[in-house]
């Protein structure tokens, strides 16, 4: 790819949490940054997620702190809890309008968009993108089953990224796991919506402490991603 090439990624959190645990690994941020830079002339990187606000401590808050001071413009907006027909209790948050809008507004400023996302509900979007000039590259996987991408947006897109190719570039140094601390959090996957507007039940798993065990994560810290 060009260094000129100006290009810009669009980070849909629920959607790349669920792959990367599907996938089994965890994403360390700042390599992932540091992959697209030098791919292109990247100007932004965007990360959506929802949060839970009338907590009084949000499992998402470091990540979002770190990544907001590490080169990322991270996009929230309140998630909705509520209890389904079972009586099991669920968090809603589904950040689409915002990844799309950030997207089209920056359309005459990039040649390049990077969606994080396997979400079908993206097709319109990336076809609309394309009608401006813009490459589209979808980053999901194929090797889970079923699929984590949806078929009509693999098809749209003018690249598809598998996830499983990024590993040894992005993924999270295993050792890092050992350095677990803090209290229990809920699983990154639990406050926001995955495809299709569905959403995980609530579950536990452990939150990191410091930057460097939750600003280069996926997992525990991020409700969406």
């Amino acid at each position: 790819m060009s260094a000129q090439q100006r290009s810009a990624l669009f980070i849909d959190g629920a959607n790349l949490y669920a792959a990367t645990k599907a996938l089994g690994f965890d994403i360390d941020y700042r390599r992932l940054l540091k992959e697209f830079q030098a791919r292109d002339n990247l100007i932004r990187a965007f990360y959506y997620t929802a949060m839970v606000e009338d907590q009084e401590y949000s499992s998402i808050r470091p990540l979002i702190d770190w990544l907001d001071y590490n080169g990322y413009r991270v996009v929230t907006k309140p998630a909705k809890e509520f209890t389904d027909s079972a009586g099991r209790r669920k968090i809603k948050g589904n950040m689409d309008i915002e990844l799309a809008i950030d997207a089209l507004e920056l359309a005459p400023r990039i040649d390049h968009m990077v969606l994080f996302s396997g979400d079908g509900d993206f097709r319109s979007l990336v076809e609309a993108m394309q009608r401006k000039g813009v490459r589209v590259t979808v980053v999901s996987t194929i090797q889970t089953q079923p699929a984590m991408v949806a078929d009509d947006l693999r098809r749209q897109a003018d690249e598809f990224l598998d996830l499983v190719q990024l590993i040894p570039r992005v993924g999270r140094d295993p050792g890092e796991r050992t350095m677990r601390s803090a209290p229990d959090a809920r699983s990154p996957g639990d406050t926001a919506t995955r495809s299709r507007g569905e959403t995980p039940e609530r579950s536990a798993r452990p939150s990191l402490g410091l930057e460097t065990r939750y600003g280069i994560r996926q997992g525990e810290d991020n409700p969406e991603g």
